[in-house]
């Protein structure tokens, strides 16, 4: 049997479902085989980014490897943001990648660049066939790696000549991952600590979302009433209204939270990833932390470990539930919570007589969406209110670039998250400068048949940059375009195209979509 085909084959035994990709000479023979299986649809995209944004988002909803497919070269190069992007996200990501012949790779060669130094920093693991007989460990070892805690990119490189030639060697069985916990040791350290303690603050991440913890992080905040914030990406694992929700944490400016956090004497942070927003932002009194995570806590002066709980955060928050920690009720000073739900305009819906805003957009998305809805939020000025005022009513609801901080995940992310999750309505939120970064992928979900609702906030800038600069100099400079009439140009992808200016028309325009979502509707906000 060729190598190609042992590789479906161990794709298919890793219960891959969709592969998305764009086909290229080096990887013919891949498709080809491709092409026989019944197991695996291929999904052809219009741009390598596209796949890789495409094999992120479905890796996060479907908690196992998206993976996503490439020729050599520039193909190659076009994957590297989404999968730089998964990375950062700690998403599971596959990513597989053709190559020259290896007698192409010591002279200068058409097409030929060192991918695996290019892609090495970017993954947890890189491998590159050479011998054909390694490629069924090679694919073991990829998805195992993306797959583990804490999960990322793997990539596999695929020199042309090795895909055509016969191999003996058989796919290998697919093990589960093991799942440790504390030691005893460990945990009574972390009981004491907290008994000893007066004011806990937890902080959430999302690791609780990744390990499916938010029940059993629910009930430790039950059981300590202590106040508990979230970051960007683990919204949703506390309800709005719970009495000890402090809400979002991690924003570069007007952090609410910040004051309550600082009154705490111990912050028991759970799941946190650091490449959210660093320590040295959110614990600047250098206050001791409890840290339950996957992994050994990164130590530095702003996050002072004083226990620490390694190990699966399900199974670990379990034991800490089952040993009866006392209460630690307290409420920070000066009515906070209110004050957060002010500033963030939680459940202070804007007046309809003010001219919209997102925040009218996220307040009638979340009356009217069905709970399970999956929201989508490209990079921009938007991110900041989605993350802010937006309440999901369940975990991994909401899917924000928060790592790598990527433009122009929407539109591809959308595909990939109604692949994950097709019975769950996806909306995605995205600014005029991401949507037309890859507004190409509108035509693969229209040939896909799938169904999903695209908001574009059309300023004809990067709002963003334009605070930032203003801010900073007075004025900004290079941060201005124009655009195409978004409208017209979904119908001139055979799908619904509106433009609304008023909060009603939004409301109208998103209730006809919800009560018949067959297809994609664009809905412009216009100026």
């Amino acid at each position: 049997m060729k190598a190609a085909d042992v590789l479906v084959k161990c794709l298919e035994i890793e219960g891959v479902e969709y592969i998305f990709g764009m086909v290229g000479k080096e990887i013919l023979g891949l498709m080809d085989s491709l092409s026989q299986s019944e197991k695996i649809q291929y999904v052809a995209v219009r741009h390598e980014q596209g796949a890789a944004f495409m094999a992120d988002v479905y890796g996060r909803l479907a908690g196992k490897p998206g993976v996503c497919l490439s020729t050599l070269g520039p193909g190659a190069l076009n994957l590297l943001t989404g999968v730089a992007s998964a990375q950062l996200d700690h998403s599971p990501l596959v990513a597989l990648i053709g190559q020259a012949d290896l007698k192409r790779h010591h002279p200068e060669s058409h097409q030929y660049i060192d991918i695996p130094k290019i892609i090495e920093p970017v993954t947890k693991n890189t491998s590159q066939i050479v011998d054909p007989e390694t490629l069924p460990s090679a694919i073991r070892k990829s998805f195992r790696l993306a797959a583990m805690e804490k999960p990322g990119s793997a990539a596999v490189i695929l020199p042309e000549n090795i895909l055509s030639k016969p191999i003996k060697a058989q796919p290998l069985e697919v093990t589960p991952l093991p799942e440790t916990v504390p030691s005893e040791e460990a945990l009574n350290a972390a009981i004491q600590l907290v008994q000893t303690s007066e004011k806990p603050f937890i902080l959430t991440g999302n690791g609780v979302v990744r390990q499916d913890a938010a029940a059993e992080l629910r009930k430790l905040t039950d059981m300590l009433q202590s106040p508990i914030a979230h970051s960007m990406k683990a919204k949703g694992i506390v309800e709005t209204g719970h009495p000890q929700n402090y809400f979002t944490f991690g924003f570069s400016e007007k952090d609410v939270v910040l004051p309550g956090i600082e009154e705490a004497d111990l912050l028991i942070c759970i799941g946190l990833d650091f490449v959210e927003k660093l320590p040295s932002h959110w614990n600047k009194l250098k206050l001791p932390v409890l840290h339950i995570d996957s992994l050994p806590a990164e130590t530095n002066e702003y996050y002072p470990v004083v226990t620490e709980l390694a190990g699966n955060i399900k199974k670990t928050l379990r034991l800490l539930n089952d040993s009866g920690l006392p209460r630690k009720s307290w409420e920070p000073p000066g009515n906070l919570q209110w004050k957060i739900e002010e500033e963030y305009q939680i459940n202070q819906f804007p007046s309809t007589s003010e001219p919209m805003k997102i925040e009218h957009v996220l307040h009638i998305i979340q009356e009217l969406a069905p709970d399970d809805t999956i929201l989508i939020s490209d990079v921009g000025d938007h991110k900041v209110s989605i993350a802010r005022t937006y309440q999901p009513k369940m975990p991994n609801r909401v899917i924000i670039s928060n790592g790598l901080a990527t433009m122009g995940i929407a539109i591809p992310g959308c595909i990939g998250a109604k692949l994950a999750s097709p019975d769950s309505t996806v909306i995605a939120i995205t600014g005029d400068g991401g949507a037309l970064m890859n507004f190409a992928e509108v035509e693969t979900a229209a040939r896909l048949g799938l169904s999903f609702l695209i908001i574009v906030i059309n300023d004809s800038m990067l709002k963003l940059e334009v605070k930032q600069m203003e801010k900073k100099f007075g004025e900004s400079y290079g941060t201005s375009f124009q655009n195409p009439d978004f409208a017209k140009l979904a119908e001139s992808f055979g799908i619904r195209g509106l433009r609304v200016a008023t909060v009603d028309e939004f409301e109208n325009a998103l209730k006809d979509f919800l009560s018949d979502s067959v297809g994609i509707t664009l809905i412009e906000l216009g100026k």
